[in-house]
């Protein structure tokens, strides 16, 4: 395929970041932007801002793909209606991409608000899961708003990619777009593969790589005794027959669940007749059975693209990684770290996810955070493409310490890294790792300081459903946290009672809000401290997944026993690392008594001056809203 049949505008705009003295924008395009960012007052022809995209940071990542991070610092007006147009060498990106515009617009337009009392926020949202994509339903209720009403930033929590759990159709358009694209070559140390073209013609690369994945000895389980020198797989997600393994997989599956664009330029049929994947290799009937199934699902998802595009375009969106964004329980113990990063082909495939994260996700969220020496090393990666450029990339990643960030906004939103700061584990090797180090909860903390009201961003639920986490904390006991993804904020002793403390503390806010998702269910809580008269007012508001659910009837059962066992008056509180803590479980609006909602959902959170929830509710993909009322109007 000529260049000339790539389309020009790949992927984007997304708006990243939008400040009171900034404005930032995310591309991909087929060849480096020229032209000029013009920003309008709602209703005028004149811009009354311009900027040169020739003067914007850019990465050639493949021979037809340049990422552009489009960023422009000036005093912007805040709260009111405006319009932007980007003028490339091709023409308006509104008229190559009308799709764009919301009816009635004829140019794409924002609200740049100093205020986060209007919050979109949601995670996991896997491509070819049967729900429907929650994002779809969120743009079609954004159009029928008027601007200033539109939602003040989309947070997405986790989980944008699952890097581990991918359809064989998706792989397939994934391997496409790498040629399309011209995406980068990559050699392999001490791997079954030399390389990614012994990789693309290897009888397993469908559906078969988890005998490709790394492997070690298992030296820390009861097993070993009886069986020593047992190889275990490091990446142990039940599902990883076609996981990510090159950066330009990890790459190209952005694209491909951001925009539509590149989708009708791969072929989607040509394992459907003969069952063939592209290296020649036949499938086996069960896995072209599966094929079958994931496309039909993955096809309803790529229809709704349009809309996942247009949203982003249109309000400021913020995103931080969890496990799937790299690879299933990425980091959970000391045991999995020491196995996965002391194996050099493993980290290398957890290397080239975080390149992608950085370059697809992490870049636009806080681009100052991002100094010239980071800059420098992922320019060589890109530009010289040897095993010895991305490995210093690779190994600066792992040593970078500023994936969190801060949204100066009222109230301020903290952004917590929950995954690459860890407070190991000192006893035992598979004992789960606590979610944030002491120097990283030390750090939040001062955040918060004489603050009255925040939003914190925590992709894991910090205040979680404990009758799960007790089932956590006995696999844990037994030896196997890895096999219930044991990961919440109460399984390690350190990181929970500095956590909780910080909670308590008589200079932190009067009002804490926590945004979660990862769960793949949603729920609502309201948290006081027990045995104090002036307690902060603390609301736990979880929502997940954008397209995933949770496996019934197994939720069911957890939801009525968590009800059972641990209702506020229940004895079996105080034999939690939260006694200090009384939680209220709010009830959602829909028939039955279940409060854990299973619904692929985007989280909507209203909140009033005083950073208070005035509306806590659910927008599930098919459209219907689900309000969890303040306890007090349950009994009214």
């Amino acid at each position: 395929m000529t260049s000339n049949t790539i389309p020009f505008l790949i992927a984007g705009p997304i708006l990243r970041k939008a400040t009171a003295n900034q404005l930032v924008f995310w591309f991909v395009t087929r060849e480096p932007l020229q032209g000029t960012f013009q920003l309008y007052k709602h209703g005028d022809d004149t811009a009354f801002y311009s900027g040169d995209l020739g003067e914007c940071q850019s990465i050639r990542v493949g021979e037809h793909a340049v990422v552009t991070l489009a960023k422009f610092d000036s005093e912007f007006p805040t709260n009111t209606a405006l319009n932007y147009e980007f003028n490339t060498q091709f023409g308006e990106v509104s008229q190559l991409i009308p799709d764009l515009l919301y009816d009635d617009e004829d140019r794409l337009s924002i609200v740049i608000s100093d205020k986060a009392d209007y919050i979109l926020h949601g995670s996991c949202r896997n491509p070819h899961d049967p729900c429907l994509d929650a994002l779809v339903a969120a743009d079609n209720k954004v159009q029928t708003l008027a601007i200033n009403d539109r939602p003040d930033l989309l947070m997405m929590s986790g989980d944008q990619i699952y890097a581990d759990h991918v359809a064989g159709p998706m792989l397939d358009a994934i391997d496409q777009v790498i040629d399309l694209l011209g995406l980068p070559k990559e050699h392999f140390v001490d791997s079954p593969v030399s390389d990614c073209s012994e990789l693309r013609a290897h009888p397993d690369f469908m559906y078969g790589r988890d005998k490709i994945l790394p492997h070690y000895v298992d030296d820390g389980s009861l097993l070993t005794t009886f069986f020593p020198h047992r190889h275990a797989p490091i990446f142990t997600s039940k599902d990883c027959e076609n996981h990510l393994i090159t950066f330009s997989e990890f790459f190209a599956m952005y694209l491909l669940v951001w925009s539509p664009s590149l989708w009708s330029r791969v072929n989607q049929t040509r394992l459907l007749d003969q069952g063939f994947v592209s290296n020649g290799t036949q499938l086996e009937p069960k896995w072209q059975q599966k094929w079958r199934e994931e496309r039909e699902h993955l096809d309803k998802f790529v229809a709704g693209l349009v809309h996942t595009q247009r949203l982003l375009a249109h309000i400021p969106t913020y995103m931080i990684f969890d496990d799937h964004d790299v690879t299933d329980d990425w980091n959970l113990t000391i045991g999995w770290e020491k196995a996965a990063y002391e194996n050099p082909f493993s980290k290398r495939i957890i290397g080239n996810a975080l390149i992608a994260y950085w370059i697809c996700q992490g870049w636009g969220n806080e681009p100052n955070n991002f100094n010239q020496e980071f800059l420098e090393l992922a320019n060589n990666y890109f530009t010289e493409n040897c095993c010895e450029s991305q490995d210093a990339f690779i190994q600066h990643l792992y040593s970078f310490e500023r994936w969190h960030y801060t949204i100066h906004t009222s109230p301020k939103v903290v952004v917590l890294d929950t995954r690459t700061r860890r407070w190991r584990s000192e006893s035992r090797m598979n004992k789960p790792s606590g979610l944030m180090d002491w120097e990283a909860l030390i750090e939040f903390h001062q955040e918060l300081m004489h603050q009255d009201k925040v939003i914190i961003v925590s992709a894991a639920p910090i205040f979680g459903v404990k009758f799960i986490e007790a089932l956590q904390r006995i696999m844990t006991n037994l030896g196997h946290p890895l096999v219930v993804d044991a990961e919440n904020w109460m399984a390690h002793p350190g990181s929970a009672n500095t956590l909780l403390s910080i909670f308590t503390h008589t200079k932190t806010p009067t009002n804490f809000v926590i945004l979660s998702g990862d769960v793949h269910y949603s729920f609502a809580y309201d948290i006081k401290l027990r045995f104090r008269k002036c307690s902060p007012n603390i609301f736990q508001i979880t929502c997940s997944g954008l397209k995933n659910n949770f496996p019934e009837p197994l939720l069911g059962f957890c939801d009525h026993a968590d009800r059972l066992l641990y209702s506020p008056r229940s004895i079996l509180n105080f034999f939690t690392k939260r006694k200090r803590m009384k939680i209220q479980k709010r009830d959602p609006d829909m028939p039955g008594s279940r409060r854990l909602v299973n619904s692929s959902a985007i989280g909507e959170l209203k909140l009033d001056a005083q950073g208070k929830p005035h509306r806590i509710s659910i927008l599930t993909a098919s459209g219907q809203e689900i309000e969890f009322p303040p306890i007090q109007k349950r009994h009214q």
